[in-house]
């Protein structure tokens, strides 16, 4: 009978040495001209990521999104707004929120740096069924998890 598929061995070996090489070209991107001063981490390209697809939102909607808390997405938001990245405006419906979405003089630079990715994950996931798509990702968030535990606090 023939394999279906490898063993967990030889997909753990598969995967440790495929996502350095995932990893190095995602970082090879360009940065847009307009961003490269700004040293966005990672952290940034997620809250960036969030506002492009799902559109403005409030701090607290980015904080669980982000799973991290308010004052850490608050602290991120203040700085990317005083580099004129986001904007913030006073909700219309509750004056006391404010929202936050990028500024219209980035958009179409981070939407753009954003959509090589967005291209090549589509053309990837695509072919599969949702039921697969959905065991890929929650087979990375488990890695994820697994690899935060190993690492421990701090």
């Amino acid at each position: 009978m023939a394999s279906e598929g490898p063993t967990t061995e030889e997909a753990v070996r598969t995967a440790l040495l495929l996502l350095p090489r995932l990893v190095g070209r995602a970082k090879k991107i360009p940065v847009p001209e307009s961003l490269r001063g700004f040293s966005l981490a990672p952290r940034h390209l997620s809250l960036l990521s969030y506002l492009l697809f799902d559109g403005p939102m409030t701090v607290n909607e980015l904080a669980a999104r982000l799973e991290v808390a308010s004052t850490t997405v608050s602290l991120m938001v203040g700085d990317l707004s005083r580099r004129g990245i986001l904007t913030r405006t006073e909700d219309e419906q509750d004056r006391r929120r404010t929202i936050v979405s990028i500024a219209a003089a980035y958009h179409t630079d981070v939407e753009g740096w954003l959509a090589t990715g967005a291209r090549a994950w589509r053309t990837a996931l695509e072919p599969l069924t949702p039921a697969q798509r959905r065991m890929f990702l929650d087979t990375l968030r488990a890695y994820e998890r697994e690899v935060e535990q190993e690492r421990g606090p701090g």
